[in-house]
């Protein structure tokens, strides 16, 4: 997964991830919920999805939270860093959107 703090591309996975933790998740929820916002069209198989949290976990983008689901699962969240990340790529995200737009009012 090469994911860059240095202002380059997070892959879709990663962005629904980091999405989905600005509030406490475990993974089988993390998987649904990214499910159902992509209208079933980003469907994250468990060993895809466990590979990706631990390199965020190596990486410091996310943490496990220090709370437990009511079911005692594991559950993890997005930390500072993992926003500034997620921040910059919405901003690249929009910058794209904004070239997009400009040229189809050119057009």
């Amino acid at each position: 997964m090469p994911e860059s703090s240095e202002r380059g591309a997070l892959t879709e996975a990663v962005f629904f991830i980091l999405l989905t933790l600005h509030e406490p998740a475990h993974g089988y929820g993390i998987m649904k919920h990214i499910k159902d916002i992509s209208n079933g069209r980003v469907v994250l198989g468990s060993g895809t999805l466990y590979g990706a949290l631990n390199t965020l976990i190596d990486k410091g983008w996310i943490k496990i939270s220090n709370q437990k689901s009511e079911d005692q699962k594991k559950e993890y969240i997005i930390t500072e860093e993992g926003r500034k990340n997620f921040q910059n790529e919405l901003e690249r995200l929009r910058e794209l959107i904004q070239h997009a737009v400009d040229l189809k009012r050119r057009s």
